[in-house]
């Protein structure tokens, strides 16, 4: 089902978003791989800006359902975690979804008892 907005008028109401945009982070980050570098999705302004440079000919259905996901977040109508797993689910879609990688052992280790980690 195609958006009702044409691409002009998807990316005027992107930037008017932004502009009324408050602090609306998400629980945790969506990551994606951009190119050599991985990129952190941690709001709904990130999402938005992430979902306006993603390439016009490569947009599709899951990109649209992303997109109107943001916005209904945006006006309150949902959740901000159904915006977020839907900017993931995107990212699943197009292969550039990056797991988080596991803590190391002595990031998140067990306690000794003597207020250190075990080694």
């Amino acid at each position: 089902m195609p958006l009702r907005e044409g691409p002009n008028q998807q990316t005027k109401s992107l930037n008017r978003m932004e502009d009324y945009m408050g602090d609306r982070t998400f629980d945790r980050p969506v990551l994606v791989k951009d190119g050599q570098f991985i990129q952190e999705i941690g709001s709904l302004e990130d999402a938005f800006d992430f979902l306006d440079e993603w390439p016009r000919e490569r947009r599709g259905p899951i990109f649209e359902t992303a997109f109107r996901a943001c916005q209904r977040a945006y006006d309150g109508q949902i959740p901000l975690s159904v915006a977020r797993d839907a900017v993931a689910g995107f990212a699943r879609s197009v292969k550039i979804l990056q797991e988080p990688l596991a803590p190391l052992p002595w990031m998140s280790g067990t306690r000794s008892g003597r207020g250190g980690v075990a080694a």
